[in-house]
């Protein structure tokens, strides 16, 4: 029986190496890019719209120029469509509402995809009302104008709309960094949350 058994190990050990062998190896020739989706995207923890200025004494603390923070959660489907592994070197895109940018994205990351399969990556990352507003200020007033808006309507209509799923968010300008073996290519991707 134990002859048998390591016999049956023995097999299944040389059957894993000759296929692992008779895989394709990657190339600029074989390579199929991934496809890059955005599965989900969710606010894990809402604490409302605030704000409020260093004129306010705080109960505790000194005062400052603090605003809501705003967690936002990204879960992707990367689809490795290649007969080999890939590694994903890297994620970046920049979280945008109504044309506006709030927040840049950089995982750096590393992830094994398998071959011929579908793996998921979460990107985390959290802006507060007074990051964007100091953003909005700067880039965006005369655009905000344009459209007949505050500072201060704009970010509570993205707070509460991003919060409430129903303001769609636009992840632009967004590059995956894929390696395997020899292959490296970046993947311009633009991504809308329905």
């Amino acid at each position: 029986m134990k002859k048998l058994t390591w016999f049956l190990i023995i097999f299944m050990c040389l059957g894993l190496v000759s296929a692992y062998a008779m895989a394709p190896k990657p190339s600029v020739k074989n390579f199929v890019d991934p496809v890059v989706t955005l599965e989900l995207f969710e606010v894990p923890q809402y604490d409302g719209f605030w704000y409020y200025s260093n004129k306010n004494e705080p109960t505790k603390g000194t005062a400052d120029n603090r605003g809501a923070p705003l967690p936002m959660s990204f879960l992707f489907a990367i689809e490795n469509p290649n007969p080999y592994p890939l590694s994903l070197e890297g994620l970046k895109f920049t979280v945008t509402a109504d044309g506006f940018d709030l927040v840049t994205v950089n995982n750096d990351d590393t992830y094994l995809i398998p071959a011929k399969s579908t793996d998921y990556v979460r990107v985390t990352t959290m802006i507060t009302a007074r990051s964007a507003l100091l953003s909005l200020m700067v880039t965006g007033g005369f655009q905000l104008q344009e459209q007949g808006m505050t500072p201060w309507e704009a970010l509570e209509k993205w707070w509460t709309g991003l919060a409430g799923y129903t303001q769609p968010v636009v992840l632009k300008g967004g590059t995956a960094i894929f390696n395997a073996g020899e292959v490296s290519k970046v993947l311009p991707f633009e991504l809308t949350s329905s």
